[in-house]
């Protein structure tokens, strides 16, 4: 086996697609902060990684769940702006991380079939 068939392209594929999964879910969570009875949802991203590593392609999307633990305000909803935003700068840096490893993944095998 190859280093290129090692499955570091296919573990960085799923980090970033949820990665960008989990940002629609902070954008969601964004949008709904003024509707009543709405409960902020995420994923747990470390077990969906190691889910969607063991998985075949095509299989079911991530398990998105309710955030236990947030304050309600009087009209239900759950929504806290300041642990969105934090979590949206962070999802910003794993995913221009993600972008950055698979980037240089191509550039290694670019460089294997240019000079091999």
């Amino acid at each position: 086996m190859s280093w290129m068939d090692s499955g570091l392209t296919t573990q960085l594929e799923h980090y970033l697609h949820l990665t960008s999964f989990r940002v629609s879910l902070v954008a969601n969570n964004i949008a709904n902060i003024d509707t009543p009875n709405y409960h902020t949802q995420d994923i747990d991203f470390q077990s969906e990684l190691r889910r969607a590593e063991m998985q075949a392609v095509g299989s079911a999307g991530p398990a998105v769940r309710n955030v236990p633990g947030l304050l309600e305000r009087p009209d239900g909803n759950n929504v806290d702006m300041d642990r969105e935003a934090l979590l949206l700068a962070q999802l910003q840096l794993q995913y221009t991380m993600g972008a950055q490893l698979l980037r240089e993944q191509f550039r290694r095998l670019q460089s294997a079939i240019n000079e091999g």
